[in-house]
């Protein structure tokens, strides 16, 4: 009969290549069963439920068991479980802090937060999404969010609901549409401040802040109030909005703020007579650039008529039409930062345990 030093040993050779590491070592493998008969189970508890690679690893992890002499049947569940950021404690309920910034306005930042959002939502994730574009809160609209949210007790705010379950929180929601705010630099991040720590997020995952375009102090308090799990940059191709997209990336970098990546908006547009690619504003410049500075590519989301009429109706692309181009980019570019916090989360965490060695010794 196989035993359950056996099953483990052959699991050590699955491993997860964005971790780099087997999946026995990173603690994957819960629940481990053998029975008389020869049936193996077991749990396979992922880092994040928008895991791009979860059918290759549970197909691996399937097929080295199943070599196994005495082994008649692998039964496995796959689950998940988000890892807090280490030093992650200053916002109550919230797990990892993700930021979504640009060097300008324009290039469709919030668009990207909103639906990216919901494809981590789509993917099961618990998802917070906080509208931190103080001047410009069109999240609300987006999302066709109308009720103000209210107090549970205490200084404690209720954050409004959204599709598939997502918290929203937003200026936009405290004060009329049509009201111009006219705040200087430090009420803004007071503002901010506050949102995230005033708001009941309880137990997310992932809270996506859409910043302000640009870096100014809206973005720089952020940054420098709570820890970031990482920031993600939105750009077009054109020239202009690369170059000042850059400028934003070396910001955060500078704050010592993981770049999750870059996200490529409007890449281009599929012309719908002929069916041909056009590529308005260029091609190929973000991506190089990627490659030039060690930042990963994390894709490009194509300029369609729908992703604009979607978010004037209230109902983002992801929702309204969850198989278009654009979604299919969407929820590819969500699974791609939900497995690159995993490995920063994880490298975040190895780095805390080799400190906390050495003060011991």
């Amino acid at each position: 009969m196989v035993s359950e030093r056996d099953v483990l040993e052959a699991l050590k050779n699955v491993v997860d290549p964005e971790l780099g590491k087997d999946i026995v070592s990173l603690g994957m493998v819960k629940d481990l069963k053998i029975e008389s008969d020869g049936v193996v189970s077991f749990i396979l508890e992922l880092t994040t439920p928008a895991c791009p690679l979860k059918s290759v690893l549970e197909k691996n992890a399937r097929e080295v068991v199943e070599k196994l002499s005495g082994v008649k049947e692998v039964k496995i569940k796959v689950s998940s479980r988000v890892l807090p950021y280490p030093g992650q404690k200053s916002i109550l309920g919230v797990k990892n802090i993700i930021a979504i910034a640009s060097g300008k306005g324009g290039v469709g930042k919030s668009t990207v937060a909103v639906n990216l959002a919901l494809a981590l939502a789509l993917r099961k994730a618990s998802v917070g999404l906080l509208d931190a574009d103080i001047y410009g809160p069109t999240i609300p609209r987006m999302l066709d969010i109308i009720r103000p949210p209210f107090y549970v007790g205490g200084d404690r705010v209720e954050p409004a609901l959204s599709y598939m379950g997502i918290k929203v929180m937003s200026i936009g929601l405290l004060a009329p549409e049509d009201t111009p705010i006219i705040w200087r630099g430090p009420l803004v991040g007071k503002a901010i401040e506050e949102m995230l720590n005033q708001v009941d997020w309880a137990d997310i995952d992932y809270l996506i802040v859409d910043l302000p375009p640009g870096t100014g102090d809206a973005s720089l308090s952020l940054a420098q109030a709570i820890p970031l799990t990482g920031v993600v940059i939105v750009t077009t191709p054109q020239d202009a909005a690369l170059r000042i997209a850059l400028k934003a990336l070396r910001m955060f970098k500078k704050l010592n703020v993981e770049v999750v990546g870059i996200v490529e908006n409007m890449s281009y547009f599929v012309c719908p007579n002929c069916g041909s690619r056009i590529e308005i504003f260029g091609s190929g410049s973000v991506y190089k650039i990627c490659q030039e500075l060690g930042i990963p590519y994390l894709g490009e989301v194509p300029l369609c008529p729908e992703v604009r009429e979607s978010g004037d109706l209230g109902r983002p692309v992801i929702i309204r039409d969850p198989d278009s181009p654009a979604s299919r980019a969407f929820i590819e570019i969500a699974e791609k930062i939900a497995g690159r916090i995993s490995i920063l989360v994880r490298s975040k965490m190895e780095q805390s345990e080799a400190f906390e060695k050495e003060d011991s010794s």
